[in-house]
């Protein structure tokens, strides 16, 4: 019986199949709009999961506001957070803008990043030609440079940089290495930037000071303990005021990212679900339809015997139907603009079972909500009214 009621309402489907077309289409844009959306943002989470990742897990970030009194860190503050149990680099960082000359090129409100050699050593940054900085660098504060890849080219073109030397901020620097270029999604990227010794930056640029500061331990190491050793030394450092720094983990950063990105992406795909519900609306309009038009049918079945629930369940497999077929064409083109997505911004593309199950879930279930009043309809119909439309 079952695969007969089935039979029937693929028949019904396929007869009007303009209509059909016509009412799947918003199912088909609504979970088109959620696969992709969803897709795109797991994605974009798993690209900045994997760049936190490919920055250290053993590492804590320092953010440093000072005090009206001492408002960054010296040499002697940061030899006391180096010298605590399992930590084995500290690597300081500061941030300004200059202008940088070099010949006739010059290029105005540069970053220029000041950084210890951890920064290379730790592996957070690559070179792609040169050399990074090294500890005799820091040490002898040289005035080295390593220059981002976007600004090497604007500067010197295709032609090598290292050993020549540019003016930054009125003072001489020699060429070192170029970085690796970072992708445009890259967080932290310094393509457009010039990377000195932080203890250069702090005299050639006025009033830059350590506005940051990584802290790495030893594998293995307990974090907690780790943290808990740094905020003493800062705490110590400031005189007890704990509003002068704020320390985080790789991992507490990660969870915040992924809270964040986790948020955006249902909220996005709240809105694109607003287009389901209009595919509801025309499904259970042209259900409505189709029961007005199939008096007669319904009459008939009803006259040879066939119970009510047989008519309800009739009309909503109909329904439903319409809505797998949307969801199927929906899923298919939510993944193609999702890859597309993913190639534009410049991140993997992967495809999980999650967002597929939930999409076909919404369809089986718009289905069945907006396919129940027609359905209920058809089965109240009284016979001998509907057989004077025979």
């Amino acid at each position: 019986m079952l695969g007969e009621i089935i039979g029937m309402s693929v028949a019904n489907i396929v007869h009007n199949k303009t209509r059909s077309l016509l009412t799947i289409l918003g199912i088909v844009i609504g979970v088109a709009s959620i696969i992709a959306l969803m897709l795109i943002g797991e994605g974009a989470a798993g690209n900045i999961s994997s760049q936190l990742s490919g920055l250290g897990g053993n590492k804590l970030t320092v953010q440093i506001s000072g005090t009206p009194i001492k408002r960054t860190l010296f040499e002697p503050d940061l030899r006391a957070i180096a010298e605590k149990p399992d930590v084995v680099a500290v690597s300081p960082a500061t941030s300004s803008r200059a202008a940088v000359v070099y010949g006739s090129s010059r290029r105005n409100n540069v970053l220029i990043a000041g950084r210890s050699y951890s920064l290379f050593d730790s592996g957070q940054q690559t070179v792609a030609s040169g050399r990074g900085l090294m500890p005799l660098d820091v040490e002898g504060r040289s005035r080295v440079a390593v220059l981002g890849s976007s600004l090497a080219t604007a500067l010197f073109g295709n032609r090598s940089p290292e050993g020549d030397e540019i003016i930054i901020a009125g003072q001489r620097f020699v060429v070192i290495g170029v970085l690796q270029e970072a992708s445009g999604f890259a967080i932290g990227s310094l393509n457009n930037s010039v990377v000195v010794p932080y203890n250069v930056s702090e005299r050639v640029v006025p009033n830059t000071r350590v506005s940051s500061l990584d802290v790495f331990f030893a594998e293995g190491a307990d974090v907690t303990t780790v943290q808990a050793d740094t905020e003493a030394a800062l705490l110590q450092i400031f005189d007890g005021r704990d509003s002068a720094f704020a320390i985080t983990n790789q991992q507490e950063i990660l969870d915040i990212v992924q809270s964040i990105t986790g948020t955006l992406t249902a909220m996005l795909a709240g809105i694109a679900a607003i287009s389901l519900l209009v595919g509801g609306i025309g499904i259970m309009n042209m259900m409505l339809v189709s029961v007005t038009e199939r008096t007669n049918e319904i009459g008939l079945r009803k006259a040879l015997g066939a119970e009510p629930m047989q008519i309800m369940i009739q009309f909503l497999i109909e329904s439903v139907i319409l809505c797998l077929l949307g969801g199927f064409v929906g899923i298919l083109l939510g993944g193609a603009l999702a890859y597309l997505g993913a190639v534009l911004i410049g991140f993997p593309f992967v495809i999980t079972a999650g967002p597929v199950l939930l999409a076909v879930g919404f369809s089986v279930t718009v289905g069945l909500v907006f396919g129940l009043a027609p359905a209920r309809k058809a089965s109240r119909l009284n016979p001998i009214d509907a057989l004077r439309y025979v």
